[in-house]
């Protein structure tokens, strides 16, 4: 299998996000990011700048958030990956789906992200219920 600079930096962003090492994901991030997280539930929006994207991924911690990539193939510009996500919180129904992400890449940095779940219902339910 062919490695792409572009990959391996996604790939990065996961090992990072998996160990909630918010200082290696700050020097992986743009200082323009925009991450765009569609739906209907308290977390949704675009998050602009790393101060922004940080604080969602934190509170992505309080549904013991996990992420695993399935597929990724990438381009000069952009990182395309499908990877399954999933919740490990006790006494409630658990979100497990499949999301796919598309990266921007800029001079070797994040720049832009568009998320796309599987089921953009259950996603906003769990959210909502979660962070009502």
């Amino acid at each position: 299998m062919v490695s792409h600079p572009n990959t391996e930096l996604v790939h990065r962003f996961f090992q990072a996000y998996a160990t909630n090492d918010l200082s290696t994901i700050e020097t992986i991030l743009s200082p323009t990011i925009q991450w765009h997280i569609p739906g209907q539930h308290p977390l949704s929006g675009v998050k602009k700048g790393i101060d922004e994207v940080l604080t969602y991924l934190t509170q992505l911690g309080k549904a013991a958030f996990g992420a695993s990539p399935i597929v990724m193939g990438a381009n000069e510009h952009y990182v395309i990956d499908c990877h399954q996500n999933w919740s490990s919180l006790e006494g409630i129904e658990n979100l497990n789906a499949m999301s796919c992400l598309l990266w921007k890449i800029e001079a070797g940095k994040i720049s832009e992200v568009y998320n796309f779940p599987e089921d953009q219902h259950q996603v906003d339910a769990f959210f909502s219920k979660l962070y009502a």
